[in-house]
């Protein structure tokens, strides 16, 4: 069949270890031969943001900003050991982080559910979209230990003089320790726009979790802001569609969530949305079973990854010449993903069509019973598994056949 014309360019992002390695495959195989596509490339491997002292990362943004649409292999964010191993100038920040800080992003992490992968929670039947948001809390607060006795209080000085506010925190009496962290309106207004711009897109309703009965003006903020964005904003386009808004604390939130079957968006803050999102991925069965999308507020511009790392255990056999059995289809949801998104903004429908294809294609050929060895440890003792080039053959056999009906 011809190529499927995409209009408008994709950015690439290329990523570090055995995720670059399938990366390239999933593009040259389950990609290029169906889309005519221009893509405009970035290297975010470690050797090269370290070349470029990470600007390449900041250019990547910059572009997905530009273009709309970003799709991104899993990087390598750099500790101490991996600063010596690489021989690294500094090291460098999370590049998920420095391309959310441009983006102004909500992070939405997504299940991939597939019917013989068994789930923690049974009765989890529909996906359940953790939002988090990507700003502020304990991420970029000011932490310091405290050596003895003495006071610690927070001082607000307003810009342009003004009476200072001064609020005691602790009187200590001993050592200990000491944390102040932020958030501010306009972030948490991107969070809300972002969150239901992603719920309308889904057909799901919201549900924001805050513990504001104990942090009545911290955890309030969020609470107020959702609800005039919401109310102002968002609530005759939910009305049309049946989909509702719901503020919950998160204790009774997180109950819910076990109780439920899913089919909803659960917007967290930051720190929340972090220990949630895993959770989430654990009880759906798997953590290479997951999808993740960043959004901006006005849900314009979107860059999709894998949930996951970079698998360097696999890396490691893969660089002795010796056989792995790695998962491929967070990544192949990357780019399905990213390209979903480039269809719509496109008004492109069979861009859509073809990524709503290969995402099925991926769930179809797991739920055959052709799985890698991480979903076959979970389904049983005896399921049989293909090695990393075995699974994708199969996807790509898969993947022309269904291609050959359009």
């Amino acid at each position: 069949m011809a190529q499927i014309k995409v209009k408008n360019p994709v950015v690439e992002l290329d990523g570090d270890e055995m995720t670059r390695i399938i990366w390239a495959r999933i593009k040259e195989r389950l990609i290029l031969p169906y889309l005519d596509i221009e893509l405009i490339y970035f290297d975010l491997g470690i050797l090269n943001r370290d070349r470029t002292d990470d600007q390449v990362t900041v250019d990547a943004a910059n572009a997905i900003k530009q273009y709309g649409v970003g799709v991104k292999c899993a990087t390598i964010t750099p500790d101490e050991a991996r600063v010596r191993e690489f021989n690294l100038k500094r090291m460098w920040r999370s590049p998920n982080g420095t391309i959310r800080n441009i983006l102004d992003g909500t992070i939405f992490r997504e299940p991939i559910i597939c019917r013989n992968v068994p789930r923690l929670v049974p009765h989890w039947s529909e996906p359940i979209v953790i939002g988090r948001h990507a700003y502020g809390d304990i991420y970029r607060a000011a932490e310091t230990k405290i050596p003895g006795p003495g006071k610690v209080t927070l001082n607000y000085q307003p810009e342009g003089g003004g009476a200072p506010q001064v609020l005691e925190v602790h009187d200590f009496k001993g050592p200990g320790v000491a944390l102040g962290m932020h958030n501010t309106k306009h972030s948490i207004e991107g969070f809300a726009r972002a969150t239901f711009n992603y719920a309308l897109a889904r057909k799901y309703p919201v549900y924001l979790s805050t513990k504001n009965t104990i942090l009545k003006a911290y955890d309030g903020m969020f609470k107020d802001v959702f609800e005039e964005v919401y109310e102002t904003e968002f609530k005759a386009a939910f009305g049309q569609l049946g989909l509702t808004y719901e503020h919950r604390l998160i204790d009774d939130m997180v109950a819910s969530a076990l109780k439920w079957p899913g089919g909803y968006v659960w917007a967290c803050k930051n720190y929340d949305g972090d220990v949630e999102s895993d959770i989430v991925a654990q009880g759906f069965g798997s953590l290479g079973l997951m999808t993740s999308v960043l959004m901006s507020p006005d849900g314009n511009t979107v860059e999709s990854e894998a949930a996951h790392g970079t698998v360097t255990r696999h890396y490691r056999e893969y660089q002795q010449g010796r056989e792995t059995s790695t998962n491929p289809i967070a990544s192949i949801f990357a780019w399905t993903r990213g390209l979903a998104y480039r269809g719509r903004f496109d008004a492109a429908p069979e861009v859509t069509r073809f990524a709503d294809t290969l995402e099925r294609v991926c769930v179809e050929t797991v739920e055959s019973g052709a799985v890698t060895k991480d979903l076959a440890i979970l389904i049983g003792k005896d399921q049989p598994w293909l090695n990393t080039e075995g699974f994708l053959a199969k996807i790509e056999e898969c993947l022309q056949a269904e291609m050959a009906r359009w």
